[in-house]
């Protein structure tokens, strides 16, 4: 049973989500392919990142899910909830991974524990070990969003479908977030992850492309959820190196890939459960199709992608180069962006220096009204115990 779809009317707001990653999957170093062991994505290196962007006046962090050595996403969101004071946490959940009613029940905990600054990045790939087509594995995740949703605003789940057959009272499912609980982020480019996104999610995270390319993503979602009579936000997830110089950004870029084995960067692509996705190849695509030193456009640095699966493109400059790309985005409709570099901790620093300062930031859950100006009547809350 599907749940009610409804009219999503999106509020007007300046500004953008300005957010970092939390490299959790053993996804940090000091230069691509060192394998430093410094920065392993132990409890002491992450936590000190998320608390760093915490205090420096990020509103989102990225907590990655992926089975690789590092560590579980909401684990560590839940640990790290409490020793921060202001930022979201983006916290990535792959679907068909715990059994829903569950994992609802995880997530309201989680948003309690938050007070609603948690927000979900919906992963679909497959689960370590198996194999689904893609088709599947689409349905399967829109099975669990459906029983989610039906948790979050009814008070009972009622659903009948291929993965998931579940009649149950949702009282321990509901989030302390409300009209509609938590926001969900996606991305993906087959059809049927276009269409889970069109139906369902709130944010359309894309990886860097070129500008023509990115609008062209951002017109089919745009059509797609119009569809289903729904509108969403668009969302960047990029690298970036920002120097006072530009000549000190590229060279820092050089830097970066400066005692890269090709060989050893391709076992590290390679290492991901979503190293075979579209999106991964479309990456390769852009790299392929850059010049010599792995500009693709102005300060689009292709470079990155040499060692690390996902997202390959970094934003290098000097500050206002890197603040004007930003505000060419921003101009085209993407809203929510998700920075990062290496290293995490020292490239937050330079960007919260350099350019921060002059981006107007907003809290997405703030500007689309999913948190109550009073705690809410859920059972963790002021609700009645039963």
């Amino acid at each position: 049973m599907s749940i009610e779809k409804n009219i999503l009317d999106l509020p007007v707001f300046e500004g953008a989500e300005i957010s970092w990653f939390a490299p959790l999957c053993d996804g940090d170093d000091d230069f691509m392919g060192h394998r430093n062991p410094m920065f392993k994505s132990s409890w002491e290196n992450t936590s000190e990142i998320v608390k760093s962007v915490d205090s420096l006046g990020f509103r989102n962090v990225l907590c990655p899910s992926s089975y690789q050595v590092g560590q579980d996403a909401l684990t560590f969101a839940s640990a790290i909830g409490p020793l921060t004071k202001q930022i979201n946490l983006l916290t990535a959940i792959r679907c068909g991974e715990v059994h829903p009613p569950m994992l609802g029940r995880a997530i309201a905990t989680l948003d309690h524990i938050l007070k609603g600054r948690l927000t979900l990045n919906i992963i679909s790939s497959d689960l370590p070990g198996s194999v689904l087509s893609t088709k599947e594995r689409y349905a399967r995740s829109r099975e669990v969003i459906e029983i989610l949703k039906q948790g979050w605003t009814q008070d009972e789940i009622d659903f009948k479908g291929t993965f998931y057959n579940i009649k149950l009272h949702t009282d321990p499912i509901k989030p302390y977030q409300q009209n509609g609980g938590p926001l969900l982020y996606f991305g993906g480019y087959s059809p049927d992850g276009v269409s889970l996104c069109a139906e369902h999610c709130d944010v359309y995270l894309m990886w860097p492309e070129t500008i023509d390319k990115l609008k062209g993503l951002m017109n089919n979602m745009t059509e797609k959820a119009a569809g289903f009579g729904r509108k969403v936000l668009f969302g960047l997830r990029v690298h970036v190196i920002v120097r006072e110089t530009e000549q000190e950004a590229k060279e820092y870029a050089k830097f970066l890939i400066s005692n890269l084995d090709l060989n050893q960067g391709d076992e590290i692509r390679n290492r991901a459960q979503d190293a075979n996705s579209l999106g991964v190849s479309r990456q390769s695509e852009l790299r392929e199709s850059a010049d010599e030193d792995y500009f693709v456009e102005p300060h689009l640095w292709t470079g990155i992608g040499l060692a690390r699966s996902g997202c390959g493109a970094a934003i290098v400059g000097n500050p206002d180069q890197v603040y004007n790309k930003i505000q060419d985005y921003i101009k085209m409709g993407i809203r929510s962006f998700i920075f990062s570099g290496y290293p995490h901790k020292q490239e937050a620093e330079y960007f919260a220096k350099l350019v921060l300062p002059g981006l107007k930031t907003v809290s997405l859950p703030e500007v689309m009204g999913r948190i109550p100006k009073e705690k809410p009547n859920t059972p963790l809350e002021r609700g009645q115990r039963k």
